[in-house]
């Protein structure tokens, strides 16, 4: 109870807004209102890139378990090796995607400057200083976020692809591990 009783004696905490209110109080200050046409198109990305990821993951469990099946042990590593590049092109294209938005925005002056942005806030870098006007302060937290979460799904599947090449001698079929 003594963290609880901390929190609520913090200065602001009698302060604090509604949700909706701050919710409101956002949505006024960016006065923006495509940033709702990004944040579908986010939502959007996010759904092809995992139903890339998993036709790919599939892909490779079906080819791996035919190779398997065949004995031929080598090329599994190849089929993981080219289920690693095309979730390496799929997030190029997200990219490649996030700068087409963005110029069609006009959220930058030039094209190679959008493209540099996109990249950056997708993998998270910011390494770069880019000053957005205040209608699209958000959108770095909007295509980040994508990002995060499609490398996320990107790492989850390869790790069960390469979970499924290294546990192939201990894999109980009785077990359910594996695809």
């Amino acid at each position: 109870m003594y963290i609880l009783d901390h929190i609520i004696n913090l200065p602001g905490f009698h302060k604090l807004p509604s949700f909706s209110t701050l919710f409101s109080e956002i949505n006024t200050d960016m006065g923006n209102s495509e940033i709702w046409f990004v944040l579908v198109l986010a939502c959007l990305m996010l759904t092809f890139h995992g139903v890339a990821v998993l036709m790919i993951a599939g892909a490779f469990h079906w080819i791996d378990q035919k190779l398997e099946n065949k004995r031929v042990y080598g090329a599994n590593f190849l089929s993981y090796f080219i289920a690693i590049l095309l979730i390496i092109a799929s997030h190029l294209v997200e990219i490649v995607a996030w700068a087409y938005i963005c110029v069609a925005l006009q959220v930058f002056p030039t094209n190679p400057q959008t493209f540099y942005f996109a990249g950056e806030m997708y993998t998270t870098v910011g390494f770069g200083t880019y000053t957005l006007s205040e209608q699209w302060r958000i959108l770095p937290i909007i295509i980040s976020f994508s990002g995060i979460f499609a490398v996320s799904m990107s790492g989850a599947a390869l790790y069960s692809m390469m979970g499924a090449l290294l546990n192939r001698g201990n894999q109980d079929p009785k077990s359910g591990s594996g695809f």
